[in-house]
Formats: structure tokens, C-alpha cells, sequence
């Protein structure tokens, strides 16, 4: 008789509370080139909940196991005359769907099949909570700063949403380069945590002018590259607030989390800035990314972003671990307004490993 495994499927597309089911599947039988992960554990990412509801940036097809991201666990079996890793060492499967390219198997079940060339062997010193969450932010963060901006040492960069994940990784990470950062955040509260952070300098929309500000911070050289993840007016007046030739690179649209419409999600930028002072606005998405980049090229820069997390230059905070059974409560933690921690479905003992 087969073996079952649980999973969390979205039968439809959909709100996730009223869409997704706990499933008993077949565990799936890896082919060559292919390997069996044991997961251990997996983020629930508010991203993988707006591909539940057929608002991301690709189709999803249902009925589909959630998750479409990434996770730890170990290899349990190789396909036929696979060669590469070994049965039980532990790895970290970039589960991200390539766009364009072939669906990739949700990371939301206790056993998924991944191509040799997703996974990357993690150390056990890392946490299971650290080691599942390597393949979105962290490399976000990597790719954002050293290859789409190409930030050099001594240069400001300017970046909204300071205190979410990525932004936190990125002023880490600018402090490890030498980069000086300018960060926008739009609670007075969140100053002094961004400032002991490591963030060089800190904007405060509630009570501060954004453009004024970068003038007063970067004087008359001015700042040349950005990211922004709000768009929307705050977008806007990121672009404005550079210097001529300066570009920004839009990564995500907070200002617009719950908006449904898709014309509502715009950018109004000014068109004498951006024509006389030629300045650039260029979105990237990490999926697109995935699909650009070869094999070897995704496993380099995960294998960097693991370094420089297992070195502690990049700190990961610990999620808070659920059962696949309490799902409801986890992805209504994913989406909550306040900087909690990340939800992390966990398999086996039903708790994420300890720090080692």
C-alpha cells in the first residue's frame, strides 16, 4: 500500500480560510535528477496566500498544495542514478516558481520532490526556523543591493519599508559592504529601531518631507539608487527625491497590500522628473528572477546568502512554529499588521529544531 503524507491544499482559488483543506496525498516518487525532501519546515508567507487568491503575479492551477516558496527538511531518497547529495543531509529547497517556466510543488506537506538543482545543504548549526527562510528575503535583500543596484561602498542607498524583513536585511547587509543607507519608515516609533539597527540615516513619514530630507541627508551629490517595496505616492516621492540619472528598483507595493483592483495600483510618478532629469523606475520580482537565472547562478547566490547568514552578518528572526492543523491561525499571523513573527508550518515533533 502507498504511503500518505498530510498536506494543506487550496481547492479553489480564493480567501485561504475558506479555500484550503488538510489532505491526506501519496508521497510523491522522486525521478532522476530528482530528490524525496522529508520537510521540516516551511514559512507561510503573505505572498503564497495572494497566490490562493489569484492575485500574484502568475496562475496558479487548483487544486494545489500551498506554498510556493521555500523550506528545510532532509533527503529521504535520490530518482534513479542521481548523484550529488546523500540520503539524509539536510537541505533547503528554493521551491520559488520560475516565471516563465514549470510549476513547482507546494511546500505545505510533509513530503515534496525537488530537481538537484533547488537544493542547497545547509549546516545544522543554523535553525530550521533561520534555514527555511534563506531563499526569498535574504536573497532578496542580496540581489537588490549588489545585483540590481550594484551598490558600491560609500554610496547612499535609499529604501522604503525599513522596518519589514527585507528592509532590516538590507541595512545589515549595507553595514557589511560600507554602504550608507537612508531608510524611510512611516512610524515615529520605529526610528530608534532602525537607528540601532545599524541604519545610517532614518526618514520618518509621519511627521518629515521624504524629498526634503534626502536633500538635507545626501547634499548637493544627491542619492542614485533606491528601492522601494510601498509604490504608490511614497513610490512617487522616492523617485523625486533622487538625483538626476538616479534610478529605483520596485520590488513590492505595500501601500496597496489589501487593494483588489488592479488599476488602483499605480505609482504616480512626475513626468518632468522623470523625462528632464532622466531618471529610471524598473520593478523586479524574485520569480522572474528564478526563471532568468541558470542552476548554477541560483545556487551561488543561495550559497552566499546561506554564508552570510550562518556567519551572523544576516540575522534571520525566529518564526513561531504551527501544527499544518492550526493553518487558519497561522495565515491570519501572516498578514497582521504588526511586526510579529513569521508563521512556520512544522512536520515531525511539531516543533522547529534549537539553534545548534
Amino acid at each position: 500500500m502507498p504511503r500518505s503524507m498530510r498536506a494543506l491544499v487550496a481547492v479553489r482559488a480564493g480567501e485561504p480560510d475558506d479555500v484550503l483543506r488538510l489532505e491526506s496525498r501519496p508521497v510523491p516518487t522522486p525521478e532522476a535528477g530528482q530528490a524525496l525532501i522529508r520537510v521540516r519546515a516551511t514559512p507561510v508567507h503573505a505572498s503564497d496566500l495572494h497566490v490562493l487568491r489569484g492575485r500574484y503575479g502568475f496562475s496558479a492551477t487548483f487544486p494545489m498544495v500551498g506554498g510556493r516558496m521555500e523550506c528545510v527538511g532532509r533527503v529521504e531518497a535520490l530518482g534513479p542514478a542521481t548523484e550529488g547529495l546523500k540520503v539524509g543531509e539536510r537541505v533547503v529547497a528554493a521551491a520559488i516558481p520560475a516565471v516563465p517556466g514549470p510549476p513547482v510543488a507546494g511546500t505545505w506537506q510533509e513530503h515534496l520532490v525537488a530537481d538537484l538543482r533547488r537544493l542547497l545543504p545547509v549546516p545544522d548549526r543554523l535553525s530550521d526556523s533561520s534555514a527555511c527562510q534563506l531563499a526569498v528575503n535574504p536573497l532578496t535583500a542580496l540581489l537588490l543591493v549588489t545585483r540590481e543596484l550594484d551598490v558600491q561602498p560609500g554610496e547612499w542607498l535609499l529604501q522604503t519599508a525599513a522596518g519589514s524583513t527585507v528592509g532590516r536585511l538590507v541595512i545589515q547587509l549595507s553595514r557589511h559592504l560600507g554602504i550608507r543607507t537612508i531608510n524611510v519608515v512611516r512610524r515615529r516609533a520605529a526610528v530608534e529601531e532602525i537607528e540601532a539597527l545599524g541604519g545610517d540615516e532614518v526618514i520618518c513619514t509621519q511627521d518629515e518631507d521624504l524629498v526634503r530630507r534626502v536633500a538635507e541627508i545626501a547634499g548637493p551629490d544627491g542619492v542614485r539608487k533606491a528601492a522601494d517595496c510601498v509604490a504608490g505616492p511614497v513610490g512617487a516621492q522616492v523617485s523625486q527625491a533622487l538625483a538626476p540619472g538616479g534610478e529605483v528598483v520596485v520590488y513590492g507595493a505595500l501601500s496597496t497590500h489589501r487593494q483588489t483592483d488592479p488599476a488602483a495600483l499605480t505609482i504616480p510618478l512626475q513626468a518632468r522628473s522623470v523625462i528632464y532629469e532622466t531618471k529610471a523606475v524598473r520593478g523586479f520580482w524574485l520569480n522572474r528572477w528564478f526563471g532568468s537565472a541558470s542552476p548554477e547562478e541560483t545556487l551561488r547566490a543561495l550559497s552566499r546568502v546561506r554564508d552570510l547568514v550562518a556567519d551572523e552578518v544576516l540575522s534571520i528572526p525566529e518564526g513561531r512554529p504551527f501544527p499544518l492543523e492550526q493553518f487558519a491561525e497561522a495565515v491570519s499571523l501572516a498578514e497582521a499588521s504588526a511586526h510579529g513573527p513569521k508563521p512556520l508550518f512544522v512536520f515531525e515533533d511539531g516543533r522547529a529544531e534549537d539553534d545548534r
